[in-house]
Protein backbone atom coordinates (compact mmCIF):
# COMPACT_ATOMS: atom_id res chain seq x y z
CA UNK A 1 0.00 0.00 0.00
CA UNK A 2 1.12 3.29 -0.80
CA UNK A 3 2.04 5.95 2.56
CA UNK A 4 0.38 8.73 0.41
CA UNK A 5 -2.71 7.55 0.43
CA UNK A 6 -5.62 5.83 -1.65
CA UNK A 7 -7.85 7.07 -4.04
CA UNK A 8 -11.66 5.94 -4.58
CA UNK A 9 -13.85 7.46 -7.18
CA UNK A 10 -17.56 7.47 -6.71
CA UNK A 11 -20.15 8.06 -9.38
CA UNK A 12 -24.21 8.60 -8.74
CA UNK A 13 -25.66 6.58 -11.24
CA UNK A 14 -28.75 6.77 -9.90
CA UNK A 15 -30.28 7.63 -6.79
CA UNK A 16 -28.35 6.03 -3.83
CA UNK A 17 -26.71 4.26 -6.22
CA UNK A 18 -22.95 5.09 -7.05
CA UNK A 19 -20.22 3.23 -9.12
CA UNK A 20 -16.90 2.69 -7.11
CA UNK A 21 -14.02 2.84 -8.81
CA UNK A 22 -10.79 1.42 -7.58
CA UNK A 23 -8.30 2.06 -10.17
CA UNK A 24 -7.47 1.14 -14.08
CA UNK A 25 -7.31 -2.58 -12.97
CA UNK A 26 -9.79 -3.08 -10.52
CA UNK A 27 -13.79 -3.99 -11.18
CA UNK A 28 -15.96 -1.29 -10.95
CA UNK A 29 -18.59 -2.06 -8.10
CA UNK A 30 -21.80 -0.39 -7.45
CA UNK A 31 -23.04 0.50 -3.85
CA UNK A 32 -26.31 1.25 -3.19
CA UNK A 33 -28.65 1.82 0.30
CA UNK A 34 -30.73 -0.62 1.46
CA UNK A 35 -34.00 0.26 1.28
CA UNK A 36 -35.81 2.44 2.17
CA UNK A 37 -33.80 5.09 0.87
CA UNK A 38 -31.73 2.89 -1.75
CA UNK A 39 -33.22 -0.56 -3.66
CA UNK A 40 -30.61 -2.21 -1.76
CA UNK A 41 -28.41 -3.79 -4.95
CA UNK A 42 -25.11 -3.23 -4.41
CA UNK A 43 -23.58 -3.38 -0.73
CA UNK A 44 -23.92 -0.54 1.63
CA UNK A 45 -21.50 2.08 3.29
CA UNK A 46 -21.24 0.36 6.00
CA UNK A 47 -20.91 -3.06 4.16
CA UNK A 48 -17.46 -1.64 2.55
CA UNK A 49 -16.60 -0.59 6.09
CA UNK A 50 -17.24 -4.20 7.82
CA UNK A 51 -15.54 -5.50 4.54
CA UNK A 52 -12.67 -3.21 4.93
CA UNK A 53 -11.95 -4.34 8.57
CA UNK A 54 -12.55 -7.91 7.88
CA UNK A 55 -10.23 -8.10 4.83
CA UNK A 56 -7.56 -6.22 6.25
CA UNK A 57 -7.35 -8.54 9.14
CA UNK A 58 -7.67 -11.56 7.63
CA UNK A 59 -4.58 -10.17 5.50
CA UNK A 60 -3.05 -9.02 8.63
CA UNK A 61 -3.31 -12.44 10.29
CA UNK A 62 -2.06 -14.00 7.33
CA UNK A 63 0.94 -12.27 7.00
CA UNK A 64 1.60 -12.48 10.77
CA UNK A 65 1.08 -16.18 10.16
CA UNK A 66 3.28 -16.69 6.79
CA UNK A 67 6.33 -15.04 8.74
CA UNK A 68 6.75 -17.82 10.30
CA UNK A 69 6.42 -19.82 7.58
CA UNK A 70 2.78 -20.96 8.79
CA UNK A 71 -0.15 -22.00 6.37
CA UNK A 72 -3.10 -21.40 7.92
CA UNK A 73 -5.28 -21.47 4.69
CA UNK A 74 -8.02 -20.94 4.15
CA UNK A 75 -8.77 -18.37 6.51
CA UNK A 76 -12.76 -16.97 7.02
CA UNK A 77 -13.80 -13.79 8.41
CA UNK A 78 -17.19 -13.08 9.50
CA UNK A 79 -17.91 -9.21 10.49
CA UNK A 80 -21.08 -7.79 12.23
CA UNK A 81 -21.53 -4.71 12.22
CA UNK A 82 -24.03 -2.91 14.69
CA UNK A 83 -26.08 0.03 13.65
CA UNK A 84 -27.88 2.20 15.84
CA UNK A 85 -28.68 5.35 17.01
CA UNK A 86 -26.15 7.91 19.01
CA UNK A 87 -26.57 9.90 21.93
CA UNK A 88 -27.99 12.50 19.16
CA UNK A 89 -30.03 10.18 17.90
CA UNK A 90 -28.29 10.14 14.58
CA UNK A 91 -27.69 6.67 13.09
CA UNK A 92 -24.11 5.64 13.32
CA UNK A 93 -22.15 2.31 13.28
CA UNK A 94 -21.78 1.71 16.89
CA UNK A 95 -19.00 -1.20 16.98
CA UNK A 96 -18.17 -4.21 14.91
CA UNK A 97 -17.72 -7.69 15.99
CA UNK A 98 -15.06 -9.55 13.78
CA UNK A 99 -14.49 -13.35 13.92
CA UNK A 100 -11.71 -15.07 11.66
CA UNK A 101 -11.71 -18.65 11.11
CA UNK A 102 -8.23 -20.36 10.59
CA UNK A 103 -8.34 -22.96 8.31
CA UNK A 104 -6.05 -25.80 10.21
CA UNK A 105 -6.19 -27.02 13.66
CA UNK A 106 -4.26 -24.45 15.99
CA UNK A 107 -2.05 -27.40 17.58
CA UNK A 108 -0.58 -27.26 13.56
CA UNK A 109 0.78 -23.98 13.51
CA UNK A 110 4.27 -22.84 15.34
CA UNK A 111 4.13 -19.69 17.36
CA UNK A 112 0.00 -19.09 17.41
CA UNK A 113 0.08 -17.57 20.71
CA UNK A 114 3.03 -14.53 19.64
CA UNK A 115 1.19 -14.09 16.50
CA UNK A 116 -2.59 -13.48 18.08
CA UNK A 117 -0.69 -11.14 20.46
CA UNK A 118 0.28 -9.22 17.60
CA UNK A 119 -1.38 -9.64 14.30
CA UNK A 120 -3.85 -6.65 14.78
CA UNK A 121 -1.44 -4.35 15.10
CA UNK A 122 0.23 -4.44 11.51
CA UNK A 123 -4.11 -4.54 10.36
CA UNK A 124 -4.31 -0.27 8.97
CA UNK A 125 -7.59 -0.33 8.76
CA UNK A 126 -8.88 -2.03 11.88
CA UNK A 127 -6.47 0.33 13.87
CA UNK A 128 -7.47 3.14 12.15
CA UNK A 129 -11.12 2.88 12.78
CA UNK A 130 -10.61 1.71 16.51
CA UNK A 131 -9.95 5.64 17.11
CA UNK A 132 -13.08 6.02 16.99
CA UNK A 133 -15.71 2.99 16.70
CA UNK A 134 -15.00 0.10 18.99
CA UNK A 135 -13.68 -3.74 16.96
CA UNK A 136 -13.73 -6.76 18.75
CA UNK A 137 -11.53 -9.61 17.47
CA UNK A 138 -12.32 -13.28 18.43
CA UNK A 139 -10.30 -16.33 16.24
CA UNK A 140 -11.05 -20.08 15.94
CA UNK A 141 -9.36 -22.63 14.70
CA UNK A 142 -10.43 -25.08 12.16
CA UNK A 143 -11.79 -27.48 14.99
CA UNK A 144 -14.10 -24.54 16.17
CA UNK A 145 -11.42 -24.00 19.64
CA UNK A 146 -11.39 -20.58 20.17
CA UNK A 147 -7.87 -19.41 20.19
CA UNK A 148 -8.55 -15.95 21.02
Amino acid sequence: MSETGEQVQLIQKQDYQFDVHFGETVPVVMSDEPAPLGAGQGPSPVQFLAAAVGNCLSASLLFSLRKFKQTPEPIRCNVQANVGRNAEGRVRVLGLKAVLTLGVPAASLEHLERVLDQFETYCTVTESIRQGIPVSIEVFDALGVQVK
